[in-house]
């Protein structure tokens, strides 16, 4: 009984999925058709039919376990401990003057084997 409710969910879900496409499609198709309106008027327009397409989008299982992806992605963020601004100052700061410290033994170590290659080609 289970796998029938699958079944007929997946052939629905094909069916909204191909209504997705073709919103997108009518989208680019009326974007390039429209290409003499305004940009406002276009971009209006494109993001009416977004909002649809992400509604139809978000009616399948693969949409809704997206939108349950978000929803746990967004509470794992607020779990994250973020550095205050002194922290960040300060690693960014290191970063740097790492980064000039490695850029110039670099730049040493390329003088210096430009010397030795200049003087071995004469």
């Amino acid at each position: 009984m289970e796998s029938k409710a699958e079944s007929s969910s997946s052939r629905f879900d094909v069916v909204k999925w191909l209504v997705v496409f073709a919103l997108v499609a009518v989208g680019v198709v009326g974007n390039q058709y429209f290409s003499a309106e305004s940009v406002l008027y276009r971009v209006l327009a494109l993001v009416a039919i977004a909002l649809v397409a992400a509604f139809v989008a978000l009616q399948t299982d693969r949409g809704r376990r997206f939108a349950t992806l978000l929803k746990e992605a967004r509470v794992e963020i607020r779990k994250v401990v973020w550095p205050t601004r002194p922290e960040l100052i300060q690693t960014t700061v290191i970063v740097v003057i790492f980064v000039l410290v490695v850029a110039l033994l670099l730049w040493g170590m390329d003088s210096l084997i430009s010397l030795l290659v200049a003087g071995f080609i004469g």
